[in-house]
């Protein structure tokens, strides 16, 4: 079993910086794909931004400029730096990893986070 732990919400004016952090424990060999998806009220849950093991970053057009992700292997975590942060980045944002493991014979696993809050408003 995979946890995902998120740390780094919480509130800040139009135009601030928050960083959320995402550590992975547990049993497995490896992170391949990386992630931070965002939920806001009444809206389907949006991919914000992916890092694939390849390099191939992905972001959401209205993050592009603002938001990077970034990850540490060693620490088997992933980070958003967030800035310029407007009211429309409100929303609950929830890590997810793809997982690999030692027994190739399991096919990669997905997880999920708890989930934080990032509320931006004056």
């Amino acid at each position: 079993q995979v946890q995902l732990v998120e740390s780094g919400g919480g509130w800040v004016q139009p135009g601030g910086s928050l960083r959320l952090s995402c550590a992975a424990s547990g049993s497995f060999a490896s992170m391949n794909t990386m992630g931070w998806y965002r939920q806001s009220p009444g809206k389907h849950r949006e991919l914000v931004a992916l890092e694939p093991s390849d390099d191939n970053i992905y972001y959401l057009e209205s993050v592009k400029g603002r938001f990077t992700i970034s990850r540490d292997n060693a620490k088997n975590t992933v980070y958003l730096q967030m800035t310029s942060l407007k009211s429309e980045d409100t929303a609950v944002y929830y890590c997810n990893a793809v997982v690999s493991y030692n027994d190739r014979d399991i096919p990669p696993g997905v997880y999920w986070g708890q989930g934080t809050q990032v509320t931006v408003s004056s």
